[in-house]
């Protein structure tokens, strides 16, 4: 049975309240044997942040994943699931000393940097480790772009590696991300093709590092179509082959979102239909209870009715149930409901399960956290 199916009738058996988050293991699972399959012999490295559900994570340990985290709290929580230190990467560049000193306490020992500030914090708080340098890219086909805040140039890139084995460090390697929900598979080869210089000029002043940190960044549907893993990898073992002509670098990937977004579903309640200059739907979530990722209408996820409903379908305004004049999810981007909805009916948001409970507010105006419930296999319970 597919993921939606199976999620339906979990809800149908238990109606938890809503808002909730249903996610299926098994989809989580498989998601992560395929990216294995069409990236053999890389590392995967899960990003903790955009579903930190301790069963998702626990069902990665099993999967024998690795884990990206970005901060103490997520080290603590793949420990305590049973991840090995060894399977963790620090892959948050913005980190505190005493940060940096914890993980390496537990463990840690893979750090990504991409300012000389941060690798002298990991070199006298965490002597030796692996230290991988991030690269600032541009990814005008991303949904959510990065923006200037990461990264930095391949000059002082090569200047830092340089610079890590200078301090005793080891000089793993170089990464970047190409932004999230990225649709283009050719985001990547400016990204590798910079990295390749960089690997050439560090070489060239006796420091040969061997990694290549691809990030994450591959899409879902959503309302419209991604690309596939399988063309997401051609493109990437094409620009690999183009710009790494010899050997292919130790690869490392952070997959995220293609990990857990089709294996979630959001069930939400109407609140309040009002009908203006135009029709407004007030739903009992919003940007800041698991829907953060409709800023600036971003991310467009699938809306379908639960209750059964007769007549036409209508133009809606989708808005959260705060008192915030921001908590509007969408105003610009087309939306139809039946003309006949009313509070108290029921809707589906379809693959949800990236960036919702984890952007999920602890109380903003009192709303608690987003629930999180979790079926696999026979186990719907």
């Amino acid at each position: 049975m597919t993921a939606l199916p199976r999620l339906r009738r979990f809800l149908a058996e238990h109606a938890p309240p809503t808002p909730c988050l249903v996610l299926d293991l098994d989809t989580v699972a498989d998601r992560a044997g395929e990216l294995a399959r069409e990236f053999p012999g890389a590392r995967l490295c899960y990003a903790v942040k955009a579903n930190p559900e301790p069963a998702v994570v626990a069902r990665l340990v099993v999967a024998g994943m690795s884990f990206d985290v970005a901060s103490t709290g997520e080290v603590d929580l793949c420990r305590s699931l049973g991840a090995p230190a060894s399977g963790l990467s620090y892959g948050n560049t913005i980190k505190k000393p005493s940060d940096i000193a914890y993980a390496f306490g537990l463990g840690v020992r893979e750090f990504v940097t991409d300012a000389e500030g941060d690798l002298r914090a990991i070199a006298e708080h965490a002597p030796g480790s692996a230290v991988t340098v991030r690269l600032l890219v541009d990814g005008p086909a991303s949904a959510t772009p990065f923006g200037r805040k990461f990264g930095c140039s391949p000059t002082i890139a090569a200047d830092l590696l340089v610079l890590a084995a200078e301090l005793g460090l080891d000089p793993a390697g170089v990464g970047f991300h190409p932004g999230s929900q990225q649709l283009d598979p050719g985001a990547w080869e400016p990204g590798i093709a910079a990295a390749a210089k960089v690997f050439a000029d560090a070489a060239a002043r006796g420091v040969r590092a061997r990694r290549l940190n691809l990030g994450g960044g591959m899409a879902v549907g959503y309302r419209g179509t991604a690309p596939s893993i399988a063309a997401y990898a051609t493109a990437i073992r094409g620009a690999l082959t183009s710009h790494f002509p010899g050997a292919t670098p130790e690869l490392v990937l952070e997959p995220g979102r293609v990990l857990v977004a089709e294996a979630g579903l959001i069930r939400t309640e109407v609140v309040l239909v009002r009908d203006d200059e135009q029709r407004w739907v007030f739903l009992d979530i919003g940007r800041y209870n698991g829907l953060a990722e409709t800023e600036n209408e971003a991310i467009a996820y699938r809306v379908e009715p639960v209750t059964a409903r007769d007549g036409a379908d209508t133009g809606v305004v989708l808005a959260g149930p705060t008192c915030d004049g921001d908590d509007v999810l969408y105003l610009r981007t087309p939306y139809r409901l039946p003309a006949s909805l009313r509070a108290g009916d029921l809707l589906d948001i379809l693959d949800a399960g990236a960036y919702t409970a984890s952007y999920s507010s602890v109380s903003f105006n009192g709303i608690p956290p987003l629930r999180t419930y979790c079926i696999e296999g026979t186990d719907e319970g």
